[in-house]
C-alpha cells in the first residue's frame, strides 16, 4: 500500500493559511508522538521568562530538535495540541510558532486551550505533537 497523507479542509469549515481542519494517513508509514515541549532549552533553563513569544520560539526549536531525531520535520506534522496559559495573548505564540511553519505547504491540524497552569511556574505555554513520516 501506498503511503499517503492528506490535508483536507472540507466546504462548509473555515479555511485558514494557518491550520489544516482534517489530516489523514494511511499506509506503512510511521506515526510520531512527540510529548509536550516546553520552553527549556537542554540544559534545563527555561527560556523567555514572562514573554510568550521567547518560549513560544524555544518550544518550535525543540519539537525541531524531536523530529529531526525520527527523520522528520514540520511539514511531517500532522496535529499540534496548543495549551497556553490563561492570560497570555494568543496571537504573539501564533507568530513565533508560524517563523517556524512559514515554509509548511500544507497545515497541520491545531488545538488551542487555556489552562489555568503548566508543570512550572514559569511556563507560559506548552505544545506536543503528532507527525507522520513514510517508511521506506
Amino acid at each position: 500500500m501506498e503511503n499517503k497523507k492528506e490535508h483536507l479542509n472540507p466546504e462548509g469549515l473555515f479555511k485558514s493559511p494557518a491550520f489544516s481542519q482534517v489530516v489523514t494517513t494511511q499506509g506503512n508509514g510511521k506515526t510520531i508522538y512527540i510529548g509536550g515541549q516546553n520552553a527549556v532549552n537542554k540544559d534545563l533553563e527555561i527560556i523567555g521568562k514572562g514573554d510568550l513569544s521567547k518560549q513560544v520560539k524555544q518550544i518550535m526549536l525543540n519539537l525541531n530538535i524531536a523530529l529531526k531525531s525520527c527523520g522528520a520535520n514540520f511539514s511531517d506534522l500532522v496535529k499540534l495540541n496548543i495549551h497556553l496559559l490563561q492570560g497570555q495573548d494568543a496571537r504573539k505564540g501564533f507568530e513565533a510558532a508560524q517563523k517556524f511553519l512559514a515554509t509548511v505547504s500544507h497545515p497541520p491540524i491545531v488545538t488551542v486551550l487555556f489552562v489555568a497552569g503548566l508543570g512550572h511556574p514559569d511556563y507560559l505555554a506548552e505544545i506536543d505533537a503528532i507527525a507522520f513520516v513514510s517508511v521506506k
